[in-house]
């Protein structure tokens, strides 16, 4: 049956995560989160076909070649997303070199439908997005698992570093990777459970310098290259070149307007509200005795609204768009370490549902720069208990 299994563990590929040991926690939540065995994971899946989703980068260059290994049968596919043909070329001379068959996923259409209009139609409504998350629920996984079934695989694999695992009952979440500083599991808070209880993730319990020394030692053409975390459509990444270009193609000019205090009194004029972001103090263009920096956006007004940074940090926020992973809602309050933005070291908080899709945050301390249109991610210490979007 579908949910009687836990797809691979990724411990098997690494080192047992020692901030996981469950012989520590003491909390009711973990007696609801027991996972399947690595054997019995591994005794249901070997020799299974997977799908591996290859971007042209390590990562998902060493995720095929430690599947390869292990004995599954891998099929390569690549997302064609923008205008470009160098990671095609990578994956298809991977797939050539272990001898799997390759697939180019065509969806460049669907991108821009479900993701990039969503990017710039945020920033116009003075909310600040993130793509990867979109693309990743909207576009990639769905992709990826239609072609899985189309051409008969078990699994799709991807280069994340993060865990999949199960409850017993058979919910599926998601884990931090070892590696905490390529931890990727806030990207992937949107994942439903069909997508998660047919994905793999072997690189969880690797860190990036062994992700390098596999590379090396299969002599990958990816072993030395350099990663970048940018926005994948973004050139340098310049949201703001990127948003006025894709406005004036379609003949949009951006509105000027004032920047404000919160008082009303004008202190410089803008080119767009849309190139501004709450916490931005460069390019404001202002002369003032005191920093200043970007507290919220007026699109009604085409107002951009500047103050101290003591008035930045805020205690409180609402989450939109709930997508429960680790837990289902619950009529009473909870604790967990929520992080407000991909290099934001996740903090202690009270959560009170809402809604099923809507939650409140108050924070135990005051946090920088809340942001609308950021994702939000709420944790139990390594567990993804839900993410969604700050209202």
């Amino acid at each position: 049956m579908r949910n009687s299994f836990c797809p691979l563990s990724v411990h098997t590929f690494g080192k047992p995560n020692a901030r996981t040991d469950r012989t520590d926690r003491t909390d009711n939540l973990w007696d609801s989160l027991r996972t399947s065995t690595t054997h019995e994971c591994l005794s249901m899946i070997m020799a299974k076909k997977v799908l591996v989703a290859l971007s042209g980068g390590i990562d998902s260059s060493v995720t095929a070649v430690l599947l390869k290994e292990r004995g599954y049968d891998v099929v390569g596919a690549h997302v064609k997303l923008w205008g470009y043909v160098d990671g095609i070329n990578e994956c298809r001379m991977l797939c050539d070199t272990i001898n799997a068959p390759f697939h180019v996923l065509n969806m460049p259409a669907q991108f821009k439908e479900k993701v990039i209009d969503n990017f710039v139609a945020e920033y116009k409504a003075g909310r600040t997005p993130n793509p990867c998350v979109r693309c990743n629920s909207e576009i990639r996984w769905p992709a990826f698992l239609n072609k899985a079934v189309e051409i008969g695989c078990d699994y799709i694999a991807t280069g994340h570093y993060a865990f999949v695992e199960c409850t017993a009952s058979g919910r599926f979440f998601i884990r931090k990777g070892v590696d905490e500083t390529r931890d990727q599991s806030y990207v992937l808070w949107g994942l439903t459970q069909e997508a998660l209880s047919k994905t793999l993730m072997p690189l969880g319990g690797l860190r990036k310098s062994e992700v390098r020394e596999i590379a090396r030692k299969y002599n990958l053409r990816t072993a030395e290259r350099k990663e970048s975390r940018e926005i994948c459509f973004v050139a340098d990444d310049d949201y703001r070149h990127f948003v006025r270009e894709w406005e004036e193609k379609r003949g949009r000019q951006p509105e000027q307007g004032d920047i404000v205090l919160e008082n009303g009194t004008v202190v410089g004029r803008h080119d767009g509200a849309a190139f501004f972001t709450i916490g931005q103090r460069k390019g404001l263009g202002i002369a003032h005795p005191t920093p200043l920096y970007v507290q919220r956006i007026d699109v009604e007004n085409n107002r951009v609204i500047v103050g101290e940074n003591n008035a930045l940090f805020k205690s409180e926020l609402i989450v939109e768009d709930v997508n429960w992973m680790g837990m289902e809602p619950t009529d009473k309050p909870f604790k967990a370490d929520v992080k407000i933005r991909y290099r934001h070291q996740p903090a202690p908080a009270t959560i009170t549902c809402l809604t099923g899709t809507r939650v409140q945050v108050i924070f135990k301390e005051k946090q920088r720069a809340i942001t609308p249109g950021q994702s939000v991610v709420l944790y139990d210490r390594d567990i993804l208990l839900a993410g969604g979007i700050i209202s």
